[in-house]
């Protein structure tokens, strides 16, 4: 039987370990402090928001959420994020993506202080990264190697291979895995012979955004496999192919009209891995977890005048 990765046990391991630590910045001056900036109403974006809003309020770090509205043009943007840059009372500033396209991402990712990079997603903490040096790392694959690390999976010495070359996970989960002195690969979609590079993973993470498409033609027996992926399927034949026309999924399809799947086939996944993670339940409650962690550290090195 292969192992299931559970990312709600990890998750509660990591904000038990936070807790006494936003206590000790509460007593000392303040509670770490964190900013969201949610521009529109786009339904996903609020449920993240909301979410990571919950986890502040649950581990005492004080929350700033903002929502200007759809039309914000991106100098009004970047005039929020500079007051946020300039509040004593802020740690962290994140904001949600996606945002509007009249917005320029790049711009904005950029307008945020490097000291207050709650995502790792600035330019000065991505070098930070590849040069193995302390600062904000980007929350997903962050969680992964927190993931690999309390379940005792060894990555020193391994063949890894990342589906997905994107600046949010395939990128900063390279270096991580690199700095961890596994032998890399990353994919994508002009790979050659995807599925047999895939074979050669020991640790194979999937992050394409592609239902169900890492099959078991990718995975190598007994390979720990890392799925990533957050898609909601549709199409009822799809989903019978998928999970192998179960009647208790396709009764989830008919009851919310859609069911979740990620980008690597659950029931191959089961059937050839070593160890994998579950969809939900998996890699996407370690994300939040990873954010409140990176706001706490902000916070600590604030305070220490770093």
């Amino acid at each position: 039987m292969p192992k299931l990765l559970d990312g709600v046990w990890v998750r509660q391991q990591i904000l038990a370990e936070l807790k006494p630590r936003v206590e000790a910045l509460a007593a000392s001056k303040r509670p770490p402090g964190l900013a969201v900036v949610l521009v529109g109403s786009d339904p996903g974006s609020q449920i993240y928001v909301r979410n990571k809003v919950k986890a502040c309020a649950e581990l005492g770090i004080f929350s700033k959420k903002l929502t200007p509205p759809e039309t914000t043009s991106t100098a009004e943007l970047l005039a929020i994020i500079d007051e946020l840059n300039q509040r004593s009372d802020i740690d962290g500033i994140l904001v949600q993506m996606p945002l509007p396209k009249h917005i320029d991402s790049r711009r904005i990712l950029e307008a945020v202080h490097a000291g207050k990079d709650a995502d790792g997603f600035h330019p000065t903490n991505v070098g930070h990264l590849v040069a193995n040096r302390k600062a904000p790392r980007a929350c997903t694959p962050a969680g992964i190697m927190e993931m690999l690390r309390r379940y005792v999976i060894p990555v020193a010495g391994r063949n890894a291979v990342i589906v997905g070359r994107s600046d949010i996970v395939g990128k900063p989960m390279a270096m991580m895995l690199l700095h961890a002195n596994a032998t890399v690969t990353i994919c994508h979609s002009k790979t050659a012979d995807l599925a047999g590079e895939c074979r050669r993973a020991d640790i194979l993470v999937a992050a394409m955004g592609r239902p169900a498409f890492v099959t078991r033609d990718f995975i190598k027996p007994g390979a720990v496999v890392i799925d990533v992926g957050m898609n909601r399927v549709e199409d009822r034949a799809e989903v019978a192919r998928i999970f192998r026309n179960s009647e208790e999924r396709l009764a989830q399809l008919d009851r919310k009209g859609n069911v979740l799947v990620g980008d690597v086939n659950p029931l191959d996944a089961a059937e050839c891995a070593g160890a994998y993670t579950p969809v939900p339940g998996g890699v996407g409650p370690l994300t939040i977890s990873m954010l409140m962690a990176n706001t706490v550290e902000l916070a600590e090195r604030r305070l220490n005048g770093e």
